[in-house]
Formats: C-alpha cells, structure tokens, sequence
C-alpha cells in the first residue's frame, strides 16, 4: 500500500500536500482501494470557505457512495476538472493525478492535527 511520507493524512483517509498557504487534498490510496471503481467525483464548493471536518463533495463509487470531509478551514480556489471525464485517476494516481481540490489554509494552527505517514498506516494497519 502507497503512503508517501511527504504527505499528512486525516482519520477520514484524505491526504494533504502542503505548499506554503495551499493544500491539495484527494482520497489515499487505501480508500480507492475500500471504494473500488470510482465512477463519479462530485465537488461543487469552489470559492466556498469550508470549516475543518465539513464535508467538501463525495465519491461515487460502482456500489457506494461516501462523502469527502475538509480536512483543514479554508477557501476551496480549485477542482481537478480531469475527474469530471476521467473519475478513476481517483483509482490509478491517487496522489498525483487524482487529487480533487485546492485549497488556501485559513488556520495554519490546524495542522498539528494531521496525521504523518507513520500514524496513517498505524490507523489502517490496526
């Protein structure tokens, strides 16, 4: 299983790529591979300011459907229009081409609450 150490991570299985006040956020490796088949990503809060925890889209999946939740504050300033053709990059390149949102960070403090790769594969691994 793919977890980059380069990335912080949330409980609800997103992962974050820091870059100065900008955060790309998408779902982990782990969680295309709960889902399965992604055949649908829905986000329709760009410009929106977003608080921690509140959900931002979902992922449609063949069998389920699960909500993706923010994992920082802040002001969502662009989508990955590629999943609106092509939804299963979410499935091939969760960390790269599958990404689904940018965001500015309103509250910096809140990334002490992220988790580091380590405690990621500690959550899923049990």
């Amino acid at each position: 299983m793919n977890i980059p150490a380069n990335l912080k991570y949330t409980k609800d299985h997103e992962w974050v790529k820091i870059d100065g006040n900008i955060a790309t956020v998408g779902i982990t490796d782990f969680a295309q591979g709960e889902l399965g088949d992604i055949v649908y990503v829905d986000v329709d809060t760009l410009d929106d300011t977003i608080e921690e925890g509140e959900v931002f889209g979902s992922v449609e999946a063949v069998k389920t459907v699960s909500d993706l939740f923010m994992p920082l504050t802040g002001e969502v300033i662009e989508l990955n229009d590629a999943l609106e053709d092509d939804p299963e990059l979410v499935n091939s390149d969760p960390y790269e081409k599958g990404w689904m949102i940018k965001l500015e960070i309103s509250d910096k403090s809140q990334l002490k609450d992220l988790l580091d790769a380590e405690a990621y594969k500690s959550l899923i691994t049990g």
